[in-house]
């Protein structure tokens, strides 16, 4: 009696559905996009937004000529002084970090004029501060020009959110501080990098896997309101939280928060067409990635990590990398002083890194960078076998 043919849907299945021929050897990070090609269209003016690991991506998609919008770039006037952190002037407008849907739905409402936050100024002895760019280093020096100055960027933003065919968004968070008269999300928590904490006006929330995902179809049906030829690329930042608001154990908490992400996404980009996922998350910190894709504080993605991000998204666009970035998941880890140094641009970018009360205050970003630089040159100083 014959054996009955194999029919279960596995069968037909292709390499990639099987760990022991997709991960386990022959590991292609290509593969692990499922979406439509290419990812990005040529000529496609691209958008981008998120946590800090999403600046990371700008530089790599202008050098393979997709055109970067950027609608606010400082005024003239300012030219010569020193630029503003916290990646102010590293996406496509001076919006800087937005590391939870939340906040990017926020962000949308009020550069199209529905919703207008309450707690939206500090006063302080140095000027007004914003609450939802509180790094920036310039502040407005009376109400007039607070309103000119916030007016101004709102309206930016708007032309970014018009003129993108394709918007990039990466989630970091769902740890987030918001206002208890009207639900405002913070970029920060206040108190941290400026304005002052008030139990009574600022709560803590921590987002579910609901709440991310009607935040993020609520953002693609507004924003297809006003640009309806827009395609949004989500992706989930491998970064690790730099502290937790829970109480618990932050490793614990960040597994949490990008276990959330990661499912909010996928149940975004399985019902909405005009959504795709790209699977940066999983390239970093998945089991087949070496340990050089994070550096010793095993928290900062190195060099090598964003290579392995950006040389299959190009591809995934139809552009094939260049032989070095291509070449990515054999990078050799960096020295450590060169890693304290990077360490210290991505923290001085980063008002995440506040909320680590053990760390440096605000103020001495410049000073960790320097520091950073005499431990480099140390490292490679040639040895004389003398004592200083």
């Amino acid at each position: 009696m014959s054996r009955p043919l194999r029919t279960d849907p596995y069968r037909a299945a292709p390499a990639r559905a099987f760990w022991s021929r997709a991960v386990a050897r022959g590991f292609e990070a290509d593969a692990v996009y499922a979406g439509p090609r290419p990812l990005i269209p040529p000529g496609a003016t691209v958008a981008s937004a998120g946590s800090c690991f999403a600046v990371n991506v700008v530089p790599y998609l202008e050098a393979a000529g997709f055109p970067y919008l950027r609608t606010e770039a400082p005024h003239p006037l300012f030219a010569d002084l020193e630029p503003e952190p916290f990646s102010y002037a590293r996406f496509s407008a001076a919006y800087g970090n937005i590391y939870t849907a939340r906040q990017l739905l926020q962000l949308l409402r009020r550069a199209t004029g529905s919703f207008h936050p309450v707690e939206d100024r500090w006063e302080t002895p140095d000027g007004i501060v914003d609450p939802f760019r509180p790094g920036l280093r310039r502040r407005a020096r009376s109400e007039r020009e607070f309103d000119l100055l916030t007016a101004q960027h709102l309206g930016r933003c708007r032309e970014v959110f018009a003129g993108a065919d394709i918007f990039i968004f990466t989630l970091g968070l769902t740890e987030a501080w918001t206002s208890h008269e009207d639900g405002a999300v913070f970029p920060a928590c206040p108190g941290t990098v400026a304005g002052t904490f008030d139990p009574d006006r600022h709560i803590f929330h921590n987002f579910t896997v609901s709440e991310v995902a009607a935040d993020l179809s609520a953002f693609v049906t507004e924003l297809r309101a006003l640009n309806p030829r827009v395609r949004v690329v989500l992706t989930v930042s491998p970064v690790p939280l730099v502290a937790t608001a829970t109480g618990g154990h932050v490793l614990a908490a960040t597994t949490y928060s990008k276990s959330v992400l990661r499912a909010a996404a996928g149940e975004v980009a399985a019902a909405l067409p005009e959504i795709v996922y790209f699977p940066a998350y999983e390239i970093v910190t998945g089991p087949q990635a070496p340990a050089e894709f994070f550096e010793p504080d095993r928290r900062n993605v190195s060099e090598a990590g964003i290579r392995a991000v950006m040389a299959p998204l190009l591809r995934c666009c139809g552009v094939e990398p260049p032989g070095e970035l291509a070449l990515a998941a054999t990078s050799a880890p960096q020295p450590h002083a060169m890693a304290a140094l990077s360490n210290a641009v991505a923290e001085a970018d980063c008002e995440e890194a506040m909320a680590d009360q053990a760390g440096p205050p605000p103020a001495s970003g410049l000073r960790r960078l320097v520091e950073g630089a005499v431990e480099l040159a140390a490292a490679f100083r040639p040895r004389t076998g003398r004592t200083p």
